[in-house]
């Protein structure tokens, strides 16, 4: 028995360390071309003995890497504003009433997740165009919330469920309503659901492409997907400045899930099993 803990115990330390080297692997490529230079034709494996700054200040000049941190903080901050709201908005009475009509929403809910935006890009294309939604702020904005709401109140609605209905009665008891029980009783002891669905959500709004590419074709509304994508041309590539600019644009999102990863784990537990 204690050999066979002991064989699963090793098997789980390999396929977590093999786990651990893929999602790191590509973290160190990416430091060390963005401060090596372009005349550096060692291997990518090889870390830089110096550092050389260079890449990223032309990554910036080059890019306009402040104005896209600029459009990218608005677009990923209002999207996961209102995607955390009206999904817990929509996720409570759900939870609630335990109805058919609300199981056949949850179902329907669920479906929407298996819909690949890329299949219906077309079709929104065009109405983003009859709605004058190119190139603004808003356009974006409601396809990020649209296609990011189904997670939000499927985590949201599993764990308001975990939840004792107790807590609604005491406040209906208060003289409180819906509105005030859910911001006063429920909403604070949401704050573990909060952090993960304000992190899937962020980190999927701060990564779009696909949306920005089709959606912001204003120089002017280029986010920092957009801005990395422009060191690619056909004409030739800068993977250094590529790189340069890929670390910075990637960091906010590492140091927001450092501060907030304990609250995202027991969340998605949390969500996942109650």
């Amino acid at each position: 028995m204690n050999r066979k803990r002991t064989i699963k115990g090793i098997l789980t330390g390999i396929v977590s360390l093999v786990i651990i080297m893929v999602h790191i692997i590509p973290l160190y490529i990416l430091i060390g071309v963005a401060f090596k230079k372009k005349t550096d034709m060692s291997s990518r494996w090889v870390w830089p003995k110096y550092f050389y700054l260079d890449n990223f200040v032309q990554a910036i000049r080059r890019s306009d890497l402040l104005l896209a941190y600029k459009n990218t903080f608005i677009i990923t901050v209002c999207s996961m504003f209102l995607i955390v709201i009206l999904g817990g908005f929509a996720a409570y009475p759900l939870a609630r009433r335990q109805t058919r009509f609300n199981t056949n929403i949850q179902r329907f809910v669920m479906g929407i997740m298996m819909v690949p935006p890329l299949s219906i890009l077309v079709p929104l294309y065009s109405l983003m165009v009859d709605m004058g939604g190119i190139s603004t702020y808003w356009g974006v904005i409601c396809l990020l919330v649209t296609f990011n709401l189904p997670l939000s109140i499927y985590l949201f609605s599993n764990f308001i469920k975990s939840l004792p209905i107790t807590l609604d009665e005491a406040a209906k008891l208060d003289g409180c309503g819906p509105g005030k029980a859910f911001f006063y009783i429920l909403l604070p002891l949401l704050k573990p659901v909060i952090a993960s669905v304000a992190i899937l959500t962020g980190v999927s709004s701060w990564n779009d492409y696909m949306f920005s590419l089709y959606i912001l074709q204003s120089p002017k509304m280029r986010t920092i997907t957009l801005s990395v994508s422009s060191f690619f041309a056909q004409g030739g590539s800068n993977l250094n400045h590529a790189a340069a600019a890929a670390l910075m644009g990637v960091m906010p999102i590492i140091i927001i899930f450092i501060f907030l990863q304990k609250y995202f784990v027991k969340g998605m537990v949390d969500s996942a099993i109650k």
